[in-house]
């Protein structure tokens, strides 16, 4: 499959082929049969060419170009050996060079693996098959040549040996180099998954407390009007059709809340069409409460924040009602707004005693309200109190100042 995306992301994101050293799935090497055709046929011609311009080389023979071919087509086999294929293309190369044959693009064979094998991680062997054709043709150049072909041939000088070791640095920084880009490819990528997966976790997360926060609310209420209805269906049906009327409104509440995290959800990235409550539906908030038999007093101003602390401070009060409603014998709680120098104070009291196996406050709820709280980097205490009432204090920094 071709990589779909524009020419300017190919430098920022990396290269479209993967590895499983860069976070994609493992998979087989191809076989790299255009490269591979193109490069054989530079080296055959190229060859050639460097034949002619060469006379005081051996003309090229059926032997060499059998060696040409050998050091070409090994180039097949470089992203599946790669130390082989380095070491292989540099003997055939030497081998070509012993026989006094020309000079010509067979390095570039040997360039082309050694660079497949640093890239692919095998340093060591792009090294030391460079130090052996180098080391070889050294050895032939400067003290073999008076016994091998071509006859006459004066040998080559110490500053051409400079040269073709330069030429082989050369080669080795620019793999290198190559393969240093590509470590930070894969290091690029593999941050850009850590962080689509930090940002999916906590998405999840807020879409979780969100739906907890929405849900243990109205249900709590439905519930405690659900078996204030039974009681009293026979006794006072006119009460019996408060409690029923009530039910009515949570559930329509709930339902219209749930439908806008989901709306949210369905639609990443897309401005919610409702806004998000906040402190200023806190009279409705009481008087939900109230419906649910507890009497909310509210000591100090709801002060006016941001959008994000706004919610974060609506839900942390309605879950501690919530809380109060359901885990509390107390019909009585307070909310309190006051500062702290830079910092919010927002506490809820209530005065108990505990009721049920949970009321010390383990489940979801506080954990949601914590959550909310470090999000905005303050903290949430929850604990009962010593005359044996229970009570949230949470602390919101400096960030989520009152803005006037």
């Amino acid at each position: 499959m071709e990589d779909q995306r524009a020419p300017g992301q190919w430098w920022r994101h990396g290269p479209p082929w993967r590895s499983a050293a860069d976070g994609a799935e493992p998979h087989r090497p191809h076989w790299p049969w255009r490269s591979t055709a193109l490069l054989t046929a530079v080296v055959l011609i190229g060859s050639n060419y460097a034949g002619h311009s060469q006379p005081d080389r051996v003309p090229l023979d059926g032997y060499a170009r059998v060696l040409l071919l050998v050091a070409s087509l090994l180039l097949l086999w470089r992203h599946r050996h790669p130390v082989f294929v380095a070491f292989g293309t540099a003997a055939a190369t030497l081998v070509h060079l012993a026989g006094g044959h020309p000079y010509g693009p067979v390095f570039l064979t040997v360039a082309v693996a050694c660079f497949g094998a640093v890239v692919a991680g095998h340093r060591w062997a792009a090294w030391g098959s460079l130090g052996l054709l180098w080391g070889g043709h050294a050895l032939v150049a400067l003290w073999l040549y008076r016994w091998l072909p071509p006859s006459g041939d004066q040998g080559a000088g110490v500053y051409q040996e400079i040269g073709i070791a330069a030429w082989g640095l050369a080669i080795l920084a620019l793999s290198e180099l190559v393969r240093v880009r590509r470590e930070q490819w894969a290091r690029e990528r593999a941050d850009r998954l850590e962080a689509a997966r930090r940002r999916a976790d906590d998405e999840r997360l807020r879409i979780a407390r969100e739906l907890h926060d929405v849900l243990a609310h109205s249900i709590s209420v439905i519930n405690v009007q659900a078996g204030m209805g039974l009681a009293l269906l026979d006794s006072d049906p006119e009460q019996a059709r408060t409690a029923l009327t009530t039910i009515k409104a949570a559930s329509k509440e709930a339902l219209g809340e749930v439908r806008q995290v989901l709306d949210t959800l369905r639609a990443s990235g897309v401005a919610p069409r409702a806004p998000a409550p906040g402190l200023d539906r806190l009279p409705e908030l009481v008087q939900q409460a109230a419906a649910a038999g507890l009497t909310v007093e509210i000591e100090g101003e709801p002060p006016k924040l941001p959008p994000g602390a706004d919610l974060a401070a609506f839900r942390i009060v309605q879950e501690a009602l919530t809380n109060v409603v359901r885990h509390s014998g107390s019909r009585h709680a307070r909310v309190r707004f006051a500062h702290d120098g830079d910092a919010l104070r927002l506490r809820i009291d209530d005065d108990g005693p505990a009721t049920g196996a949970d009321a010390g406050g383990s489940g979801n709820g506080l954990a949601g309200m914590r959550e909310r709280a470090a999000a905005l980097g303050g903290t949430i205490e929850a604990g009962p109190r010593p005359d044996g009432g229970f009570r949230v204090l949470a602390v919101l920094p400096s960030q989520i100042r009152e803005v006037q």
